[in-house]
């Protein structure tokens, strides 16, 4: 079982930063996939990033690259998602979500939800 916290959310003006927190409540030293998505009201849940906390692998939507980096620290068992240039359709709940590596195709998928086990209960993002 893995628990996830995401902290960090919060309000910030277009253009500025933020980054968020993926804590794992329960120590592992197993590889895992960690995504992470946002919602906004109406909208479907969709994948932004992802990381492969084995060899640091890292994967991100078109709508994110080149603003926000997704980050592991082991020791700290923890994902970041640090967000840059904010605009104000980033305005979502960000949610990050567990599961295992694949094998052979690693974290193939990430961005889809179904393919996560373990979920966090989300921050609040909002740009204006």
């Amino acid at each position: 079982q893995v628990q996830l916290v995401e902290s960090g959310g919060g309000s910030v003006q277009a253009g500025g930063s933020l980054r968020l927190s993926c804590a794992a409540s329960v120590y592992t030293n197993s590889k895992k996939c960690i995504g992470w998505f946002r919602q906004a009201p109406g909208k479907e849940r969709e994948g932004i990033a992802s990381i492969e906390t084995g060899g640091g692998s890292t994967d991100y939507a078109d709508s994110v690259k080149g603003r926000f980096t997704i980050s592991h620290d082991n020791a700290k068992n923890t994902v970041y998602l640090q967000m840059d240039s904010l605009k104000p359709e980033d305005t979502a709940m960000y949610y990050c979500a567990a599961d295992r590596v694949y094998e052979f195709s690693g974290c193939a998928g990430w961005a889809n939800p179904r393919r996560y086990t373990y979920w966090g209960q989300g921050t609040q993002v909002t740009v204006s």
